[in-house]
């Protein structure tokens, strides 16, 4: 299957198949995360994939798939947080945060429709090894722009860093199916 909006579409189901899974198990526990902490999540979830990428070895028994899949969840929980800021307790439903990741996911995906026609699909040709970079990189600048409190001069802000992430952490997600059904 090579058809970048069926891939990305079952990229996302997994995404938020696991979302809604982990929403059952724990509520919208999230809710208490500062965008910062969100961020310093994705960082750690992007670097145990660049440490697994350069070693080729785990001691966890999870590899990079479910932290890439993690990402995308992590940078959805990022959006909301943007867009609602933080809460002391979990005070949204389940509905509510599904959702809002709805919302979010919506939102990347017609990012993703957008870019992938402006740069015509170029993402096929990279390395998932580049996303990884590309993601850790986004959180660098997400981080900078977090230390400013919000103020960028030119650049976008963290919302689109989030996006970003996301949209390549799908990609990931894509080409390390495809590497697994051959």
């Amino acid at each position: 299957m090579s058809d970048t909006n069926l891939q990305f579409d079952a990229a996302l189901g997994v995404c938020r198949d696991l979302f809604v899974k982990k929403l059952n198990d724990y509520g919208p526990s999230w809710r208490i995360m500062r965008p910062a902490a969100v961020t310093d999540q994705l960082f750690i979830k992007a670097k145990r994939i660049r440490t697994l990428q350069v070693t080729g070895e785990a001691r966890v028994d999870e590899g990079i798939l479910p932290e890439f899949i993690a990402i995308v969840n992590y940078a959805a929980i990022g959006i909301i947080q943007l867009q609602l800021g933080y809460s002391d307790h979990k005070d949204i439903s389940a509905e509510k945060a599904i959702e809002l990741y709805d919302k979010a996911i919506a939102e990347a995906r017609a990012l993703m429709l957008a870019k992938n026609h402006d740069y015509g699909e170029a993402w096929r040709g990279m390395r998932v090894l580049s996303y990884v970079d590309l993601i850790l990189m986004k959180i660098e600048r997400t981080k900078e722009i977090e230390d400013h409190q919000g103020v960028t001069m030119v650049s976008e802000g963290i919302d689109a860093n989030y996006f970003d992430m996301m949209n390549y952490a799908v990609f990931g997600i894509i080409k390390l199916t495809e590497e697994n059904d051959c």
